[in-house]
């Protein structure tokens, strides 16, 4: 149980990326039984990404972890001493639509990940604002993030959090499999001013 957090956040590092790799799996790819036998390969190409992503140093991308520290923790958890990485996020500088310049890229936020024992504890909101400072120390004034349409809990975190439906996006899995749209959110950044 992860009650009341002392977090920290901070980029991720390769020794995360373990605890990364469990923590985006059981966020965005619960284990079913029809699909048990794929997991082990899910989850070696969720850590070669991570990884791959990690390695590469780029002020185009950044992935941030929110640690927990508990003195009850298990040992599987462990990072160092007695924090556990309980939350993560990645920011990266996009573009609309890959033949645009680079002056149209903006910042985009995904991957947003709680543990299940540490949700509707503010974990996320941290992390939503620390993405909010990393686009402000960069003077970037606006944040875009895509969520489905059918994630209530999701959409009511962002709109509490500041977001505002950009536009509603379909595609052919949208048309032809009747699966959920994706809402593209956006927050306007107020910069403060240069003294």
């Amino acid at each position: 149980v992860c009650s009341s957090p002392s977090l920290t956040i901070r980029p991720a590092q390769p020794r995360d990326l373990v605890s990364l790799t469990e923590l985006l799996l059981t966020s965005f790819h619960p284990r079913t039984i029809p699909l048990c036998w794929i997991y082990p390969l899910l989850r070696l190409g969720v850590y070669e990404d991570l990884r791959s992503r990690l390695r590469t140093i780029s002020p185009d991308y950044i992935c941030l972890v929110a640690l927990s520290s508990r003195s009850e923790r298990s040992w599987d958890q462990a990072q160092e001493a007695d924090e556990f990485v309980v939350g993560t996020v990645e920011v990266a500088l996009r573009c609309a639509y890959p033949w645009q310049p680079r002056e149209f890229q903006h910042l985009y936020v995904s991957s947003l990940a709680v543990d299940a024992n540490c949700r509707r504890q503010g974990v996320a909101q941290q992390l939503l604002r620390a993405c909010e400072q990393i686009a402000i120390d960069r003077t970037f004034q606006d944040l875009y993030l895509h969520v489905m349409e059918n994630n209530d809990h999701a959409r009511r975190l962002y709109f509490k959090a500041g977001y505002r439906l950009q536009k509603v996006e379909m595609d052919w899995t949208t048309v032809l499999l009747g699966l959920p749209r994706k809402l593209l959110l956006h927050k306007r950044l107020a910069l403060h001013p240069i003294a």
